[in-house]
């Protein structure tokens, strides 16, 4: 049986490549930069120009795959993360599907790419959003009602203190996300081909075996199991 920490390296190492070590948020240092949003005009975290540029592309190998009537693409796969030195430590694994509520509608998360900032595949600056709620807690002068426990979980863990209006960060923070294919090989590669939902589980499983210390997820961390 493969150990788990080898499983967790060869994923990286075959998806990563050139989307290795990009900084989720534009920063001074270690300072977060922040920009007003909203018709409150509110103080948000802003995200660094090359993460952007990554979701951007792989959002629009997804988007190109709904225009074109296929289905190479079943959504994305994304993760932010810590490096100890080339290690990858994961602190949260999620996805953004291809298809909306209805089955057949493209998701609108991922609508309209380059200029969906409040969506932006999860990682939007709207409320019920990560970029959103994370920084309902972390910057100042947010509504209390929009505090939630899960972002003071990843407030706890990425900053030194909050609210705040100069956001530190307690160690750079990196972005992934990838472009899950239709039958594509996940982290448990006996498994064969692995749906974007089920590579999601896989993925959090293996890293709460490895990183249970780091890894934000709630759900699916509990499962039993050998890996």
């Amino acid at each position: 049986m493969e150990p788990p920490l080898n499983r967790w390296n060869e994923f990286c190492k075959q998806y990563f490549q050139n989307k290795f070590a990009v900084p989720l948020f534009s920063t001074n240092g270690k300072v977060v930069d922040t920009i007003n949003y909203g018709n409150d005009n509110r103080i948000i975290l802003k995200r660094s120009d090359q993460m952007q540029a990554l979701v951007i592309e792989e959002v629009s190998k997804v988007l190109t795959d709904f225009k074109q009537g296929k289905n190479v693409y079943e959504g994305l796969i994304y993760m932010m993360y810590w490096l100890e030195e080339q290690q990858v430590i994961p602190l949260y694994i999620g996805k953004s599907e291809k298809y909306g509520r209805q089955g057949d509608n493209l998701s609108r998360n991922i609508q309209n790419i380059s200029r969906n900032k409040c969506f932006f595949c999860r990682w939007g600056d709207n409320y019920a959003y990560h970029i959103g709620d994370l920084s309902a807690v972390v910057c100042p002068n947010h509504s209390i009602l929009k505090m939630h426990p899960k972002y003071k979980n990843w407030a706890n863990r990425l900053f030194e203190s909050y609210p705040t209006p100069y956001p530190t960060l307690r160690r750079a923070t990196y972005f992934w996300i990838h472009a899950w294919a239709s039958g594509a090989l996940g982290i448990l590669q006996e498994c064969g081909s692995t749906p974007l939902t089920a590579l999601e589980y896989h993925l959090i499983f293996v890293a709460n075996t490895v990183f249970p210390d780091s890894l934000l997820n709630q759900e699916g961390v509990n499962r039993k199991g050998k890996v």
